[in-house]
């Protein structure tokens, strides 16, 4: 029963974790953190060190879900040039839904500006795994410079990220033809 009872403590901290740093910044105190997820501090600290943990453990958590709502599967049809442009029709799509506070994950770099934090590590693999995933289909779509046009596309998508969870910019259709631009001077197909 206690193993029931630490989970479902567990997941309430981290789903009110995610909710709130997302919404509030990662500067959110403890106290409103517990009473957010409707438990005592102790029972916070029974399961994690620190608040920093909590952040780092609630954005591990949410990212399958990010990636899954982002990046098409290996399975999914396309060619490399469709599967960039889907994760920029994604980002214009969900940056149009009223709670959209940008990228979470640059949110967290962003905010937190000490890379040994370890939510910074988790927030830091995120990223590294979309510009792998442009590094990746850039090689296959045969882009002369693999390497940069995957910087590009990170440019492209955290500064539409950034600007659009800030509420200066709307997507609907910037980043993908700013995108299909840098695609048409990269060479990739």
């Amino acid at each position: 029963m206690a193993n029931t009872d630490n989970a479902s403590t567990r997941d309430r901290l981290l789903d009110a974790a995610a909710e709130l740093f997302y919404r509030e910044g990662v500067s959110l105190g403890v106290e409103t953190l517990c009473r957010s997820a409707g438990v005592s501090k102790r029972s916070m600290y029974q399961l994690f060190a620190s608040k920093d943990e909590v952040l780092a453990a609630s954005l591990a958590r949410r990212l399958p879900e990010y990636e899954e709502r982002l990046v098409p599967g290996p399975q999914e049809p396309g060619s490399p040039r469709e599967r960039i442009l889907y994760v920029f029709e994604r980002l214009e799509k969900t940056s149009a839904e009223p709670a959209y506070r940008g990228c979470p994950y640059l949110a967290a770099l962003v905010e937190l500006k000490d890379p040994g934090h370890p939510a910074s590590a988790v927030a830091r693999g995120a990223k590294e795994g979309l510009l792998g995933f442009f590094r990746t289909q850039a090689e296959e779509g045969g882009a002369r410079d693999a390497e940069l046009l995957a910087r590009q596309l990170m440019l492209v998508f955290d500064g539409a990220s950034a600007r659009a969870g800030a509420g200066i910019e709307t997507l609907d259709g910037l980043t993908t033809t700013t995108v299909t631009a840098l695609l048409d001077a990269s060479g990739a197909r």
